[in-house]
């Protein structure tokens, strides 16, 4: 169907056969030449093999979602044909190998067998099999081959044989096509006036946290928590800056702790089962009140779960994940690039309450890759510890909210105590010290409550409000209710504990906030009801983001459920 002014395009196969590779790469080259794009991926969790698919989304303006139906399904075996054709959209194209027999009952498909293999094999490079892919791909998205070869020209600079092998794969598969009609009609790029990256969501925390200036790093690798890992083992080098693979996950958060105790703007990642490890430790660091970030990257679960699929499932571990009285700062990123603000700002706020910060990413945001504005760095401020400079006899933990680190080997040397503890930090078991100590530590988040947050159509009685990494799904469902004239509005936040003072009051005022989530509790829903707000939460809980036009009728269903002048508020035009 031409004249569509964006694709979603899906590959799948087995793992190893470049099923991931391949839809980075046709984003990649749409991006370098001005479109919007963005990428999915769902694999198992074995080191190769297994049903993996990924698929990109082409636009000519900013992409939200992975995208509800695909336009193009490249299958590079039966299991694959078999399991994903259903997602075809009617009109659409499925690519199939010459090893898979398409079944001549489904009208409402093109089945095209091309020789991925085979034709690679003619360009003397057997891996060149997704360039034969991208080749004929340029012709149904009506897209010129030579923006793949531009971006083969750079990607392999210097290696002309590559080069060169990749360029006629490109041309076999384009000529393998050549007759058939196109599927869309991206039609020229509008490339921004800004400058961009092309970057995944890990990459963005990672990058987030160079320029927010951690010097310490220290983590296990996990899934999907790893990259993190592998970034500050490449890049956080030289002078006064350590990167480590620890042996467990406790010994990555009490190392973090030692080094924050030092000075040292100290972080480490992981995802829920690592979290739940390190659970003990989070509580020492609110207990001495040792500034640092903890990133977990949620996955499915529990236990193992489902290691590389994507869920929004700890938040209340991430709220409280040590035992006795405490609330842990948390900060939610929902966007590829709110995750290098996410940590940025994760950082400014160990520092200003002394304290440790979660940031709760997800799989689907750490293994998403999209071109995001390049962050303006003078625009992002940093914040950077206060530190005690006066004279021997200092009380650390004697003011009411917040006093300045004393660092090792300098003055006001102090004891940072797991134990309860007196104004110096030396142990007690007084109950009033014990009521001064825990009302200073919860007393710290009110210096928190700076964070930004999204409000549309206020006067709205009903509002939606997503978290985390569901946001673009949501936002998709959001527009579709309000083009038919649906009276509802929008709320969103990255900071979810504390919530922003004049979100909350917003939130308080409407007779319905609707929640979705990726969990089966509806926890941020019940974590906003504890706050008084009348909401109710859209669970999914399959290990994949949300559909936007499912969610569309699912929100609704809840709505036409709702007490009678609520919905009847909703649904005017």
């Amino acid at each position: 169907m031409a004249g569509r002014s964006e694709i979603v395009v899906r590959f799948a196969g087995e793992g190893g056969q470049g099923v991931v590779t391949a839809a980075e790469m046709m984003a990649r080259a749409a991006s370098g030449v001005g479109f919007h794009a963005l990428t999915f991926a769902t694999f198992p969790s074995q080191i190769i093999g297994g049903p993996t698919w990924t698929q990109a989304r082409i636009s000519r303006s900013p992409v939200l979602a992975p995208g509800d139906s695909v336009d193009i399904l490249v299958a590079f075996n039966a299991a694959a044909y078999e399991e994903h054709r259903v997602d075809v959209r009617d009109g659409g194209v499925i690519l199939i190998d010459p090893s898979i027999t398409p079944d001549p009952n489904d009208p409402g498909h093109r089945c095209i067998t091309v020789p991925f293999d085979e034709l690679a094999k003619q360009t003397g490079e057997s891996r060149a099999a997704n360039m034969v892919v991208m080749g004929g791909l340029s012709r149904l998205v009506n897209m010129p081959v030579q923006y793949f070869k531009e971006f083969v020209s750079t990607r392999f600079a210097g290696r002309e044989g590559v080069v060169e092998a990749n360029h006629m794969a490109l041309d076999l598969g384009l000529a393998h096509l050549a007759e058939e009609a196109p599927v869309s009609d991206l039609g020229e790029p509008d490339p921004p006036t800004y400058k961009q990256l092309f970057i995944k969501g890990n990459d963005a925390v990672s990058l987030g946290a160079m320029h927010a200036g951690v010097e310490f790093y220290m983590g296990y690798p996990i899934s999907p928590a790893t990259p993190i890992l592998i970034y500050m083992e490449r890049n956080l080098v030289g002078p006064g800056r350590f990167a480590y693979q620890a042996t467990s996950e406790v010994e990555s958060i009490t190392s973090v702790l030692g080094a924050s105790f030092a000075g040292k703007k100290a972080m480490t990642a992981t995802s829920g089962p690592g979290f739940t490890l390190m659970g003990e430790g989070i509580g020492l660091g609110w207990m001495a009140e040792l500034p640092c970030v903890i990133v977990n990257v949620q996955r499915g679960g529990p236990a193992t779960g489902l290691p590389t699929k994507t869920e929004q499932s700890d938040l209340l571990s991430a709220l409280s994940p040590a035992h006795g009285d405490s609330r842990l700062p948390v900060i939610a990123p929902g966007t590829v690039e709110e995750c290098f603000y996410a940590t940025v700002a994760a950082f400014n706020w160990a520092e200003r309450a002394q304290c440790p910060v979660i940031l709760l990413s997800e799989h689907t945001l750490a293994e998403r890759a999209q071109n995001i504005p390049k962050p303006d760095l003078a625009a992002t401020p940093v914040e950077n510890r206060v530190t005690y400079q006066g004279k021997n006899g200092y009380l650390r933990y004697d003011a009411r909210e917040l006093s300045p680190m004393p660092l090792p080997g300098g003055p006001g040397a102090y004891t940072a105590n797991g134990s309860e503890h007196d104004s110096y930090g030396d142990t007690t078991h007084l109950p009033a010290r014990h009521v001064q100590m825990t009302e200073r530590r919860f007393g710290k988040l009110k210096l928190l409550e700076d964070g930004t947050f999204e409000s549309e159509r206020k006067a709205a009685k009903i509002a939606i409000m997503p978290w985390g990494g569901s946001k673009g799904s949501v936002r998709e469902a959001y527009d579709m209710l309000r083009e038919e004239g649906m009276d509802i509005g929008w709320n969103y936040t990255m900071y979810l504990n504390p919530l922003p003072p004049k979100l909350l009051e917003e939130l308080l005022s409407k007779d319905l906030v609707i929640v979705p989530e990726l969990n089966y509790q509806g926890q941020f829903a019940s974590v906003l009801r504890s706050l008084r707000v009348n909401a109710e939460a859209i669970t999914q809980y399959t290990g994949l983001p949300f559909k936007a036009g499912q969610l569309a009728q699912r929100i609704r269903s809840m709505i036409a459920a709702a007490p009678k002048a609520t919905a009847k508020q909703a649904v005017k035009v």
